[in-house]
């Protein structure tokens, strides 16, 4: 990859702290990330479930009827419905909010706390969707789930970067990424499946079944350890320092530790993280923490995996078809994901930031050609041939791809490792409430959009993914590679970014440094 400004594309070299990949780190990464299940299982889940014929007769009469017993509606707008979309994103408003209160929980008593509250009230959410009467008992469960995952979305990303060593941290961050992957995987084969049930029940099992990744999470929150930056940050540097031991499997861990001290130590001088965030000094951070998130919604990503089956179902496939494409795109969504976290720490995040948003840019002017040749502005395309239907899925098919090894994972591992620890917590939340902020959007207003804006939709977003690849190559510097608490020096030596910040900007490491005799003794 080229430099830009004269900066390496792989990244910025300093100091190296020893340390190695240990068992205990790597399951302990591993049931930390899980906690990407309920956010995956979310997202898969209720595209197929608002598909089934008995959940729509049920609670949304009105698209049930323009689906089946008006042939005269537009393709593009059967399943406008305001009060349907409303059924998908008030999820993701209830996240915006929890993620706001997340950060002080996770500040003040630990990412584990934040991960036991997330998976308790996914938990109730579970329950009260899968024996749901009314559409206001939908509505209030899917807020709850929400709640469920604001705290968990603003707790395991920071846990998973403060755990890994730093070789390692983008492959374990991105675990959490899989998990999400599998949990859309996951609902959508149980969603193909209940969907043939006698008697039209089987949606109650799809959304009920959200209890399991939410009781997993529950669970893990009570057996997994804090991490040493969030003990180091309540005052408890014994066992900080005996928890660094045991996770880096090596016992000289003097400077790591004395930089985590010291990074601790300065953040304590912060009296207000959120009014902090906008000094000129966090400038870059807080770009990156809107920026990142907003891109990431974008792309068009949450098009194709809320409503995969209402959107194949829209252009033409069979109810069956349109749930078994949905579980095509999520074998392919976990599959690259796999590729990201085998190539994230070796080819770095720019390459497979820009690789990827190349890959669904083509792909996105293929499907929008594909689509406006068949359907055209009117959305009656007759029979669809079966090879048309293929061409279709497998384009969206690499779309997908191209976003679960980049912009997918590469979303929540580069803001949960660019943060300093005196505004990590509050910069996080920002990153999780914009997120979530354009997740409802684009959840509550896609069905619109696509009724008005017809194949024109893919084009929009299309002009996004453009946008955003050109901001990763000139604005996003390398981070793989780089100590957590040292990442200050790649906004240092940016061609852009260098201009906000100066060496005195980022005093823990220069305070690490000077603090390491001192504290041996610790």
């Amino acid at each position: 990859m080229p430099a830009v400004g004269g900066i390496p594309a792989g990244g910025v070299p300093g100091r190296e702290y020893p340390g190695k990949l240990t068992p205990f780190v790597t399951v302990t990464c591993i049931i930390a990330a899980m906690g990407g299940l309920i956010f995956g299982y979310d997202i898969g889940i209720s595209g197929g479930v608002t598909s089934m014929d008995p959940f729509l007769k049920k609670f949304f009469p009105s698209v049930y009827r323009k689906k089946h017993e008006n042939t005269s509606t537009n393709q593009y707008c059967q399943y406008d419905s305001e009060k349907l979309t409303m059924f998908t994103s008030s999820l993701y408003l209830a996240a915006l909010l929890s993620s706001i209160v997340a950060s002080t929980v996770t500040r003040k008593f630990g990412r584990k706390l934040s991960m036991l509250f997330g998976g308790v009230l996914f938990c109730a959410g579970a329950i009260l969707n899968g024996f749901a009467q009314a559409v206001w008992m939908l509505i209030v469960g899917r807020m709850l789930l929400g709640f469920g995952i604001g705290f968990a979305n603003q707790s395991v990303p920071l846990y998973l970067s403060e755990m890994a060593p730093y070789k390692f941290r983008g492959a374990l961050n991105i675990g959490f990424q899989l998990s999400i992957t599998v949990g859309i995987l996951i609902a959508n084969v149980l969603n193909y499946f209940f969907a043939k049930i006698k008697g039209g029940w089987g949606w109650r099992l799809s959304l009920g079944g959200a209890m399991v990744p939410a009781l997993i999470i529950t669970v893990g929150s009570l057996v997994l350890p804090d991490t040493p930056n969030s003990m180091i940050e309540r005052g408890k540097h014994d066992e900080a320092k005996k928890k660094l031991i045991r996770i880096r499997g090596v016992e000289d861990v003097e400077e790591e530790f004395s930089d985590l001290v010291a990074a601790s130590e300065a953040s304590k001088l912060v009296e207000h993280p959120w009014r902090n965030l906008l000094q000129r000094k966090y400038r870059p951070h807080l770009s990156m923490a809107i920026l990142i998130p907003f891109f990431q919604q974008l792309t068009g990503i949450n098009v194709i995996m809320f409503y995969a089956p209402v959107l194949f179902d829209t252009i033409g496939f069979g109810s069956d078809a349109s749930l078994m494409s949905a579980v095509i795109t999520g074998i392919v969504n976990v599959g690259a994901t796999l590729v990201s976290i085998y190539g994230v720490d070796k080819w770095g995040r720019r390459f497979l930031f820009l690789e990827g948003g190349i890959q669904m840019l083509i792909c996105q002017g293929v499907v929008t050609a594909a689509i406006a040749a068949k359907f055209g502005v009117d959305g009656n395309p007759g029979e669809l041939p079966k090879w048309y239907a293929i061409v279709v899925v497998l384009f969206i098919c690499i779309y997908v791809a191209g976003f679960a090894w980049s912009w997918g994972p590469l979303g929540w591992l580069v803001p949960s490792e660019i943060f300093p620890l005196e505004i990590r917590s509050a910069a996080q939340s920002v990153n999780v409430s914009v997120n979530m902020i354009f997740t409802f959007i684009i959840a509550q207003a896609f069905l619109s959009m696509l009724c008005h804006m017809k194949f024109g939709l893919f084009l929009f977003f299309a002009f996004f993914v453009l946008v955003m690849t050109i901001f990763v190559y000139f604005f996003l510097p390398e981070t793989k590679n780089i100590p957590i608490e040292e990442m200050g020096r790649v906004w240092k030596t940016h061609w852009y970014w260098s201009r906000f910040v100066s060496e005195d900007e980022y005093p823990s490491v220069q305070m690490g440094m000077a603090a390491t005799e001192g504290i041996k003794n610790v």
